[in-house]
């Protein structure tokens, strides 16, 4: 209260000393002392108040009076025998105290936290992933999480943690197993330092399949959808969500393997075809060998004879190395 006290004074005393220049001594202390009441109610109102909802009266008193401007001259060029201050007074005080009361009711929530937080929001939704079971499931997400290739944050809605649920709740001891692994991808994606998972209740009762929901909750928020499923890429693809393939990322760094390359490889199951042997690199690729059925549970040298890029992945076709080299024997003689 002091400083309120000194405040005063100090306006009410240079307001004195001005009007003694002026010849006006009791008239010049009469204006410190009123300029300094204002500042006083100025201060109190702000502390009271609130910035914002200063801030925002004011913008919506200017925004008011610009209305009242642009609409009192086309109304002035119209009607040149109404008395133009009687009409200009009225539209300021309507306009301008409508544009008052509006900007200091919208102002009450205009802090700077909250517009740092609005553009933080914007930010976050533009960057945000909704997670597909299937990803959740597979598990190498949380693996390229750690590598730094993605970031949040994540969105896992509801009906997809109950999907999860149902899965690790099933008779089946595989399709458990899958569910209850997905669970732990999950715990282990929420531990991480770098990525943000949301929890979010958003569900759409009018639609049944899981997929759809999704694809309806990527539309509503603007978000991307991290998938493995081939038919659900190519559904959210075609109604305009941007959609990331963790299987064609996987594709797209597996190391090139050209024709005429050696290779070794554990023969584990039969082919399709007639005497063909199958066999897997270490990050899943398929390698079809002909002339192998023999070799099953055998570890052998092939040679690469050639690629072929399917929606499913990359598949390696070969034969044995001793095939190789014999009918480069023959080739070489003829």
């Amino acid at each position: 209260m002091l400083y309120r006290i000194i405040f005063f004074l100090v306006f009410t005393v240079g307001g004195f000393i001005l009007g003694l220049r002026a010849e006006e001594t009791y008239q010049g202390a009469i204006w410190g002392a009123g300029v300094g009441v204002i500042a006083l109610i100025l201060e109190y109102v702000l502390t009271k108040v609130g910035f914002g909802t200063v801030v925002g009266g004011l913008i919506g008193l200017s925004v008011g009076l610009l209305f009242a401007k642009l609409i009192y001259f086309p109304i002035k060029s119209i009607f040149t025998n109404i008395d133009g201050t009687y009409i200009a007074v009225v539209f300021n005080a309507l306009f301008g105290y409508s544009g008052l009361l509006l900007g200091l009711r919208a102002g009450k929530d205009f802090t700077l936290s909250n517009i740092v937080k609005a553009f933080k929001t914007r930010t976050e939704e533009e960057r945000a992933k909704i997670i597909d079971t299937s990803v959740i499931i597979d598990g190498r997400i949380a693996d390229v999480c750690e590598a730094g290739f993605l970031e949040g944050p994540f969105i896992i809605p509801q009906f997809i943690l109950q999907e999860l649920q149902h899965i690790a709740d099933s008779s089946d001891s595989l399709r458990r197993a899958r569910g209850r692994r997905g669970l732990d991808v999950l715990h282990r994606i929420q531990k991480m330092s770098n990525i943000t998972v949301k929890i979010i209740d958003e569900d759409f009762p009018k639609i049944k399949e899981v997929d759809a929901k999704l694809v309806a909750l990527a539309r509503m928020s603007g978000a991307k959808i991290i998938t493995n499923d081939f038919n659900l890429n190519k559904v959210a693809e075609l109604q305009g969500v941007t959609v990331l393939n963790l299987n064609e990322l996987s594709n797209a760094v597996k190391p090139v393997v050209l024709p005429g390359e050696k290779m070794n490889i554990f023969v584990v199951k039969e082919g399709k075809e007639f005497n063909q042997g199958v066999g897997y690199l270490d990050d899943g690729t398929m390698v079809v060998v002909d002339n192998a059925r023999k070799l099953i549970n055998q570890q052998i040298d092939v040679v690469v004879t050639s690629v072929l890029q399917t929606t499913a992945g990359r598949m390696i076709f070969a034969k044995l190395k001793e095939d190789a080299e014999r009918e480069e024997t023959r080739m070489a003689r003829h």
